[in-house]
């Protein structure tokens, strides 16, 4: 009895212990962000998009993901990954910084993989979503590595100047610890939706570089305004904020350009009204990849990609969120290829850039599949 009793406190001891180094972990680990405040609630509630407790998309939203469904859905997550992966380290173009810094009158962007875009706009240094770390899952039992080596490292090869950082929301393959240390003292300003500020302030990110915004708001810079945009997705980094912050696309307008930068999300009507506020748009990045029929309501399929661009009347469209990482249970090249024959099928004008390509509005450079030179 003495020996079953000593048993039991040992067992007692172990479980506070682990209950204490979980709570230790989810206090003090960066990577889960800044934690949400009453008076932060108080000011959502001017959100139409705020339902008191969290935010809500404009239309009935929902994943399909039961307690029956999650053991397959983890078995098939794990079984097989490296054989949805390419078979070896996709490359990267070297940084273009000539180019970049002497001729900077013309419009130009970089994609660097899954959903990171640099452009220059108007003589502006504008960097989208700058997830530039090596794992999409930095806080959980397994990992989620990225398909090219070191491209954390691209951030000190980028311009010491960023006029602005914008944020889609706050998932990690979207907002990243590790590239937000790299880029510390040189952002002009950061431009995220609303409760994702708290992240960026446990950073040590000062208070009055960041801006945040609700859908249709518009920040104002030098011949460029922005706007944040609807989108039909969810946010959330931890165990209890999920809808915690505000999710949404970005709009770039000048004189001479508009882009369109979709953030994730599922289809919806919001593409149209977005196309009838802001369109036509010369360039339409729009997210593809990492869908599956039971999260298909924030994540569109490639076909609705290519639908999603004729809604906002985008004059060449490029398909993002792929060539990264692993987050699906589809073939990595999957969504490029449909989303291509698709668009050719709908006449569709589209570019395909390689990982790191300047891109200097001529598309036609980069309609060549680069991706079936590797498996």
């Amino acid at each position: 009895m003495k020996i079953f009793k000593m048993s039991l406190l040992y067992l007692g001891i172990a479980l506070c212990v682990f209950i204490l180094g979980v709570f230790l972990y989810l206090q003090y680990n960066p990577q889960f962000g800044g934690s949400l405040s009453n008076a932060e609630k108080e000011r959502f509630s001017a959100s139409s998009q705020w339902s008191g407790e969290q935010f809500e998309n404009a239309i009935e939203t929902t994943m399909d993901i039961g307690v029956k469904q999650l053991p397959s859905l983890l078995v098939a997550t794990f079984k097989g990954r490296a054989e949805r992966a390419p078979k070896q380290k996709l490359p990267m173009a070297a940084f273009p910084s000539n180019v970049w810094e002497t001729d900077t009158h013309r419009f130009k962007f970089i994609w660097f993989g899954h959903s990171v875009g640099f452009m220059q706009m108007e003589g502006l240094n504008l960097l989208i979503d700058p997830m530039f770390g090596s794992d999409a899952s930095p806080v959980g039992p397994f990992r989620t590595t990225r398909y090219s080596d070191s491209t954390l490292s691209i951030l000190d090869r980028l311009p010491q100047k960023i006029d602005a950082v914008f944020i889609t929301h706050d998932h990690y393959d979207h907002l990243d610890y590790d590239s937000f240390m790299k880029l510390k003292g040189r952002v002009g300003k950061y431009c995220v939706p609303l409760g994702v500020k708290r992240h960026l302030l446990r950073w040590g990110i000062e208070d009055s570089l960041i801006s945040e915004y609700d859908w249709w708001d518009s920040v104002q810079f030098p011949e460029v305004q922005a706007h944040f945009v609807p989108a039909r997705h969810f946010s959330g980094r931890g165990v209890s904020d999920r809808a915690k912050s505000l999710w949404g696309g970005w709009t770039f307008t000048s004189q001479r350009h508009s882009i369109y930068w979709s953030g994730d999300g599922g289809y919806g009507p919001h593409f149209k009204e977005i196309g009838e506020r802001f369109g036509p748009f010369d360039w339409a990045f729009l997210e593809c990849g990492q869908y599956n029929p039971l999260w298909h309501a924030i994540h569109m399929y490639p076909e609705e990609s290519v639908q999603a661009a004729k809604d906002v009347r985008a004059k060449t469209s490029i398909p993002i969120h792929w060539g990264a990482f692993t987050l699906a249970l589809h073939q990595w090249k999957d969504p490029v290829e449909r989303f291509a024959k698709e668009a050719k099928d709908q006449s569709v004008p589209f570019a395909m850039p390689r990982l790191g390509e300047l891109m200097i509005k001529e598309p036609e450079q980069s309609n060549v599949f680069w991706w079936n030179a590797f498996q």
